[in-house]
C-alpha cells in the first residue's frame, strides 16, 4: 500500500484529524471517494482476527476486575496461568482505542507465557471503553493525564495484593500504551522491566530516574515516533540505564497489532513478542 496512505491513517489515529477530513484527503490520494471508502476495511481494525488464544483457554484463567484508582474505580482485564504458584506480574497497556478485544487477547498471551497479566482500562473514569472506536478516540482527549498516570501506577499495587503475585513487576505497552510504559519506567522505582512498542519517548531529563531494564521496539517506517529515538538512546546511555533497542526493517507503526490489516507484520510481531517474554522471564522470575 502507498506509504502516504498509511501515514495519513497514522495521522488520523493520533492527531485531532476529523473523519470527514481524513476521508477527503484519502480520496485525493486514491483518486476518488468510492475508492477511499473501499479501502477503509484494509486500514481499520478488524477484531475478527483478535482471538489467537481460544484453543488454550484451559491453560489460563481470566476475569474482569476493579481496583482503586486516583479518585475513581479502575476497571481491567486480568489473565493468569491455570496452575498453582506465584507469578511475575505484567501490566499490559492498550493503544489509543482503549481496552478492546485485541488487547484482551494480548493479555491472555502474557498469561500463556507464565505471567499474571492485567490490562487496565484508561477510560474507566469515563465509564469504560465504548465499542465504537470513534467514540473511544474522542474520550482520550478528555483524559486527565496526571490522574491517568496514577491510575496505572496503582495497578502495580493491585497486582502485588493478588495471592498469585511474586512481587516482581514489568509492563508492556503499544502506541499510546508504549508512551505510558516509558512513563511508568520513569515513575515506578521498583519496576523490573518496561517494554514500549512504538511509543513516544519520555523527556531526556527524566531518563535518569529509570531503574527498570528498558526494551524498545520500533518499526522502521514509523517516522513520527522514531524521530525521538536518538535523544532517548543518548539519555539512556548517559544515565547508564540497561536497555535494548530494536528497529524492525520494513515494519510500520502498530506492526504488532494483528487486527490492523495493512500494518501488521507477522515476522516482526513474533520476534518482538518473543524478545519481550524472554526479558520478563529473566527479570520477573
Amino acid at each position: 500500500m502507498d506509504q502516504r496512505i498509511i501515514n495519513l491513517f497514522d495521522e488520523y489515529t493520533h492527531k485531532p484529524l476529523k473523519r470527514d477530513e481524513f476521508l477527503r484527503r484519502l480520496a485525493v490520494l486514491t483518486g476518488g471517494m468510492a475508492t477511499a471508502l473501499s479501502m477503509l476495511p484494509k486500514l481499520e481494525l478488524n477484531y475478527s482476527n483478535a482471538d489467537t488464544t481460544s484453543e488454550y483457554q484451559d491453560k489460563i484463567i481470566t476475569e474482569r476486575v476493579t481496583y482503586p484508582g486516583k479518585d475513581c474505580t479502575m476497571k481491567g482485564y486480568l489473565a493468569r496461568p491455570n496452575s498453582k504458584g506465584k507469578f511475575g506480574t505484567v501490566v499490559v497497556i492498550h493503544e489509543n482505542r482503549g481496552l478492546n478485544p485485541h488487547i484482551e487477547d494480548v493479555t491472555r498471551r502474557a498469561a500463556l507465557a507464565g505471567f499474571l497479566a492485567l490490562a487496565p482500562d484508561a477510560l474507566a473514569p469515563q465509564g469504560g471503553t465504548p465499542s465504537n472506536e470513534e467514540e473511544a478516540r474522542g474520550l482520550f482527549g478528555k483524559i486527565d493525564n496526571a490522574q491517568n498516570l496514577q491510575n496505572f501506577i496503582l495497578a502495580f499495587d493491585y497486582l502485588k495484593s493478588r495471592p498469585e503475585s511474586n512481587g516482581k513487576a514489568g509492563c508492556i505497552g503499544f502506541c499510546w500504551g508504549g508512551a505510558m510504559a516509558n512513563q511508568l519506567a520513569v515513575h515506578v522505582p521498583d519496576l523490573k522491566a518496561a517494554v514500549p512498542f512504538y511509543g513516544r519517548q519520555p523527556d531526556a531529563a527524566d531518563v535518569p530516574k529509570i531503574k527498570a531494564f528498558v526494551q524498545l521496539h520500533y518499526g522502521e517506517m514509523d517516522e513520527r515516533v522514531n524521530a525521538g529515538i536518538p535523544a532517548y538512546e543518548a539519555a539512556l546511555k548517559a544515565a547508564g540505564i540497561k536497555y535494548e533497542l530494536f528497529i524492525y526493517k520494513g515494519a510500520q507503526h502498530a506492526f504488532h497489532n494483528d487486527t490492523a490489516p495493512t500494518r501488521y507484520n507477522e515476522e516482526a510481531a513474533k520476534l518482538a513478542w518473543g524478545r519481550a517474554m524472554e526479558l520478563f522471564r529473566k527479570t520477573l522470575s
